[in-house]
């Protein structure tokens, strides 16, 4: 199996609106690393909108409500990948229109060019995009592994239910120094 590691939302206004503090992008920035030395890909999902979210239609809750908060339109203020956390050159950027890393990206053409077949998904929010993006990887039958502590959401009781209840249906879920264990042993 060929693995990536999906690094999603970790922009600048998402850790500032969940509190990320520097122990979350730490332990990130280590996933990071242990991939880049196992030559497991770091691709970075980023959500963004063009001016006048003219990908946006009303009838999407969430999403309208983030187009009357001005937010996330590319190139403005806070939509760039965290410092802590920055692509490095030969990283993929990846920018998706909704929740899930697929929907209105091309991250399922990266991901067939290089012949990936398995995901390791890190990202904020639980409920939102990793959520998501753990149900379409599942409907194209990839192999799945959510790392639990690189994973944060507003909501600690909904990220718990999701990373202890909800996703072991569907991956291997696992702390990010386990995974770091395994990386290191292929």
């Amino acid at each position: 199996m060929s693995s990536a590691l999906l690094v999603m939302d970790v922009q600048r206004a998402v850790v500032d609106a969940v509190g990320a503090d520097s122990g979350y992008l730490a332990r990130l920035r280590a996933a990071i690393d242990g991939a880049r030395a196992a030559d497991i890909p770091v691709i970075h999902v980023v959500i963004g909108f063009r001016p006048g979210f003219p990908e946006i239609g009303t009838r999407n809750k969430p999403l309208a409500a983030i187009a009357r908060a001005g937010l996330y339109v590319e190139g403005a203020p806070g939509t760039e990948i965290h410092p802590d956390v920055a692509p490095r050159p030969g990283d993929v950027v990846v920018t998706k229109r909704r929740a899930s890393a697929f929907s209105g990206s091309d991250l399922d053409v990266v991901l067939r060019s290089r012949g990936i077949d398995s995901l390791v998904l890190a990202g904020i929010a639980t409920s939102a995009v990793v959520l998501s993006t753990v149900c379409q990887a599942n409907d194209l039958d990839l192999g799945l592994t959510v790392l639990s502590d690189g994973c944060l959401d507003l909501d600690p009781k909904v990220h718990r239910v999701l990373v202890e209840r909800l996703f072991p249906q569907w991956a291997d879920v696992v702390t990010v120094d386990e995974w770091l264990e395994k990386a290191a042993a292929r």
